[in-house]
């Protein structure tokens, strides 16, 4: 946790304590519980949306008694692939309630997520990264976290 947490916080262990003080999602915390309330939207084509009214999906459905490997990324998500679910957290309550928001204003690109993957595990972060700049691809990508698994 340490690590994940001193590797976001800028890598001292005195940033990696208050970023735990804080509350960010981190190896062990439940990420349902860290996102209360919030669903994510399923990717789909456009008439896919309007025949299920945009619903949306709880956390709670897409986690518990699954394991999930989950990438935040600052840029939206295009298609959706057999076998594979895209999610769209769109309005960012998602990622603001497990503090991975971050605002690219400056870059003409508002509120955006951390680059970011974990593994979850019956809703437990098994495995947390989180890249210190958005433009940064070392720790977040696919390749890392299925070391990890």
């Amino acid at each position: 946790m340490a690590s994940a947490l001193a590797r976001r916080a800028g890598g001292s262990p005195a940033a990696a304590l208050w970023a735990a003080a804080r509350g960010f999602a981190s190896v062990g915390s439940d990420i349902v519980s860290a996102a209360p309330g919030v669903s994510l939207q399923k990717a789909r084509s456009w008439d896919e949306g309007v025949a299920t009214k945009f619903s949306t999906t709880p956390l709670k459905d897409i986690f518990h008694g699954k394991k999930v490997v989950i990438f935040g990324l600052p840029g939206a998500y295009t298609g959706a692939k057999d076998a594979i679910e895209f999610y769209g957290d769109l309005d960012g309550s998602f990622h603001k309630s497990l503090d991975l928001e971050i605002d690219l204003s400056a870059a003409l690109l508002g509120r955006r997520s951390h680059r970011w993957s974990a593994f979850v595990d019956d809703g437990k972060i098994k495995a947390f990264n989180v890249e210190k700049a958005p433009s940064d691809f070392k720790v977040s990508g696919a390749e890392v976290i299925l070391d990890q698994i």
